[in-house]
């Protein structure tokens, strides 16, 4: 039977349509369920065959492998490979409001998740909102992000504050979300996706700093300015950036942040020390 479920992540709602074993697989979009209604974007799942398309991009990590072309047509081209195996092909209008997921039935959650992760992105770039690949705790009714390239140690640093910094909670391991309002507020949300922690929650904060790690034998913190922060933010947010409208959004929502968000650069080692300086660094 097919369904079709709503959900509603940084105040975006979109849509996903398909099978009900499909639907099983999204418990992690539970907390994130909403009314019907208008949508940035939809996606509906089914099986079926490969695109005809064409190979523009390829980007590999960790076994994962995305290979990003178009159809004849115009159509975007997403295909998910996770060790040696093809998940599926992500076919989205030039617009990314309308997507279907094929899928092979292999890695089929892992497809799922990529795929809307991938449309959520790219659906709101021009939204003045960017998906970031970071770990983010709140303190004191405030969100704090930490960025770095994969095993700089974010999601160690999070564990850090949650185990030495009372009153602290764990929002996104992975892939929170950051929206500037139309007040020029910066807001960071919890989202369904999460990486290899399961913390999928529907939370907001504002975001009150930013923090760069880097590994290091000595804790420092200080603080970037503006040209810094902007090229800093940069590698952490997902994004299609030789597609000129979702490069001048990514780039309008970048240039605020990096304005308006103070934003730090820790060098430092994996310990309690590197925590405590940079909570009582940033969150005054």
């Amino acid at each position: 039977m097919i369904a079709t479920n709503f959900y509603d992540v940084a105040g975006h709602r979109f849509s996903v349509s398909g099978e009900d074993e499909y639907v099983v697989l999204m418990e992690n979009y539970a907390p994130f369920a909403c009314e019907e209604g208008e949508t940035v974007f939809s996606l509906s799942i089914a099986r079926g065959e490969k695109p005809a398309c064409s190979e523009e991009l390829r980007q590999e990590d960790e076994g994962q492998v995305i290979i990003c072309g178009h159809t004849d047509n115009g159509d975007a081209v997403f295909e998910f490979d996770w060790w040696g195996a093809t998940a599926g092909w992500l076919v989205c209008t030039a617009d990314y409001r309308v997507g279907r997921l094929v899928i092979t039935g292999e890695h089929t959650k892992m497809a799922i998740d990529n795929a809307l992760m991938i449309m959520f992105a790219l659906a709101t770039a021009d939204k003045r909102t960017v998906l970031f690949h970071a770990a983010i705790v709140s303190y004191q009714n405030k969100g704090y992000m930490f960025l770095g390239p994969s095993g700089t140690g974010k999601s160690t640093h999070a564990r850090l504050w949650l185990q030495y910094i009372k009153g602290t909670a764990l929002v996104n391991d992975d892939n929170p979300v950051v929206r500037i309002g139309e007040d020029g507020i910066a807001t960071v949300y919890g989202s369904p996706w999460s990486g290899k922690t399961p913390c999928y929650r529907n939370v907001s904060y504002p975001l009150g700093g930013i923090v760069m790690l880097s590994q290091a034998p000595y804790n420092k913190i200080q603080r970037l300015g503006g040209l810094q922060a902007y090229a800093a933010l940069v590698p952490s947010i997902s994004g299609k950036r030789w597609d000129a409208r979702i490069a001048d959004g990514l780039h309008a929502t970048e240039n605020t942040l990096a304005m308006q968000v103070p934003m730090w650069h820790l060098e430092c080692l994996p310990d309690e020390a590197a925590a405590l300086l940079c909570n009582q660094t940033i969150a005054v």
